[in-house]
């Protein structure tokens, strides 16, 4: 659980691609933050902009993209002040970012021992002995069976699930105080996702470190969380405690995701589903962006909706909610 200080703090984030159809405002006005030793859940359809607020932390955004505005500030520190070189340093050693796929950002060429050593060798004071005898420790550390000799193996010899944990293994090997995990579960079967997950939130108690988990599904949250942040197309409509967001969700989005959720307490004869598609995000239309899939939507819902606080630590986006 959190103690009260302040991690990561990100406010009004706007990161925009600049395409011949337009602009894409992929995130647009993101206001979030993570507490020292908290779990913080980003949660949202795919293309709402959940992985695009990761890479703009990290600062790792594609052409043509680029943070057009706002705040990130790492323990303080504003990161997007920071020479490439200085946020070089920071990468890996104080914020690290477990990938979904890892077929993707594990180098073919390079063995899963090289490519843990290079990180400590990077920020530790080690020496390339130490630093390969910490790559095998590391390995052990996730589960992974003969780390001894699986530290000698190439991506393409690795199960999925090893390859996940060879980059959990990669994130947390200088013990960052932030690691963003972005879809880590991402193609992986049934059973290895509940083995990754449970390593996750492992790793994340041993290390006292604080998690930024990023995903898709509500049930993952309610397992790993403390708080939430609801995303959707580009904007953060509803956060919370995951109590709050699960006991009393306020935001029709929100509430269709939950209804969309599978439960073992609760029979349901048909899948409910949230009607309509996701509005485009090149030159989005003003006002409610959920307001052409909404039941409740007005004429009201044609401005753009703030973020206000309708209890303690519970905040939405939704003129059903605003008493003004």
């Amino acid at each position: 659980m959190a103690n009260g200080n302040t991690v990561l703090s990100v406010e009004d984030l706007r990161t925009y691609f600049f395409l011949k159809a337009g602009v894409l405002k992929a995130v647009d006005g993101v206001t979030l933050n993570v507490q020292e030793r908290e779990a913080v859940g980003l949660v949202g359809e795919s293309g709402c902009g959940k992985s695009m607020t990761a890479f703009s932390i990290m600062r790792v955004i594609p052409f043509p993209g680029r943070i057009e505005g706002g705040k990130v500030e790492f323990k303080g520190r504003s990161i997007l002040d920071l020479t490439l070189e200085e946020m070089a340093t920071v990468r890996g050693r104080d914020i690290s970012m477990v990938f979904q796929d890892p077929m993707t950002y594990l180098n073919p060429v390079f063995s899963a021992g090289q490519q843990i050593t290079e990180a400590l060798l990077l920020h530790q004071s080690l020496s390339k002995q130490e630093a390969a005898r910490k790559a095998v420790d590391l390995l052990k550390s996730t589960g992974i069976p003969d780390p001894e000799k699986v530290v000698k193996y190439y991506p393409h010899q690795l199960s999925g699930g090893m390859r996940q944990r060879v980059l959990i293994a990669m994130a947390v090997a200088c013990n960052p105080s932030l690691v963003i995990a972005d879809e880590p579960t991402t193609a992986l079967d049934v059973t290895v996702q509940a083995q990754i997950l449970r390593l996750i939130k492992r790793m994340k108690e041993e290390l006292r470190t604080s998690l930024l988990l990023i995903t898709h599904d509500l049930r993952i949250v309610a397992d790993m969380c403390d708080r939430v942040y609801v995303m959707y197309a580009g904007k953060i409509v509803e956060s919370g405690s995951v109590w709050q967001i699960f006991e009393n969700p306020l935001h029709p989005y929100t509430i269709g995701l939950l209804n969309c959720v599978l439960s073992v307490d609760e029979f349901k004869k048909k899948i409910e589903t949230i009607e309509g598609v996701v509005p485009q995000l090149v030159n989005p239309p003003k006002g409610c962006r959920f307001r052409d899939r909404c039941s409740h939507a007005m004429d009201k819902c044609r401005q753009d909706p703030s973020l206000i606080e309708v209890e303690e630590g519970h905040m939405v986006s939704c003129f059903l909610h605003d008493k003004k």
